[in-house]
C-alpha cells in the first residue's frame, strides 16, 4: 500500500446508515482538514493529464475538481443537480444506490473539442459519473477521464464507464 492510499484511508471516516438505513457513507471531511493530506489527493487527481477543463460533480465533487482544475491551467465546469443552475443547460438523469437524480451543465460550459477531466469524490455505481460523461459529449467537448478519489470497486461503477479511462487514488 501506497504512502497516499494509507494518507487517504486513514482521513475518510466511515458514516453507518447516512443518508438513509444500510448505506456506509465515506466521509473526507477529516481528509479536506489535513493541508498536507488534502494537497497531496489534489496533486495526484491532476498528475499526468493535459485538459482544458475540469468538470466537478456536485457537491464534494467541487471541492476537489476546482483545486485541480488550477493546479492543471485549466477552467472549472460545476455539474449541479436540476435546477442549481441560472442559465440554459443540458440534463441527464442517472440511478444512484440509494434512489435517483438529475444533473445539469451549462449549454455553453464547453467549447467544442475541449479536452475534459471529471472529477468527484467516490465512483459508487457508477450512475453519477456516466450521466456527468454524457453530459460533457452531448455539450460538445471529449472526455479525457474520470478521477476520484475513492472507488468502491463492491459496486462495480467501473463497469459503467468501460469506454472511459477511470483513476481511483484508492480502491476498497
Amino acid at each position: 500500500m501506497s504512502d497516499l492510499t494509507t494518507t487517504i484511508l486513514d482521513r475518510i471516516r466511515d458514516v453507518p446508515d447516512y443518508p438513509r438505513p444500510g448505506v456506509m457513507f465515506k466521509d473526507i471531511t477529516p481528509l479536506l482538514g489535513d493541508h498536507l493530506a488534502f494537497s497531496s489527493a489534489i496533486d495526484a487527481l491532476a498528475d499526468g493529464l493535459a485538459v482544458d477543463k475540469v468538470v466537478g460533480i456536485e457537491a464534494r465533487g467541487f471541492i476537489l475538481a476546482a483545486p485541480v482544475a488550477y493546479r492543471s491551467g485549466a477552467g472549472f465546469v460545476p455539474v449541479r443537480k436540476k435546477g442549481k443552475l441560472p442559465a440554459e443547460a443540458l440534463e441527464a438523469s442517472y440511478d444512484l444506490e440509494y434512489g435517483s437524480a438529475v444533473i445539469e451543465v451549462h449549454r455553453d460550459a464547453f467549447t467544442p473539442g475541449e479536452r475534459v477531466l471529471i472529477v468527484d469524490d467516490v465512483l459508487a455505481t457508477g450512475g453519477t459519473a456516466r450521466a456527468a460523461v454524457e453530459l460533457v459529449g452531448r455539450a460538445g467537448a471529449q472526455v479525457v477521464g474520470v478521477s476520484v478519489l475513492m472507488e468502491l470497486a463492491f459496486l462495480k461503477g467501473r463497469e459503467r464507464l468501460a469506454d472511459v479511462d477511470v483513476r481511483a487514488l484508492v480502491v476498497v
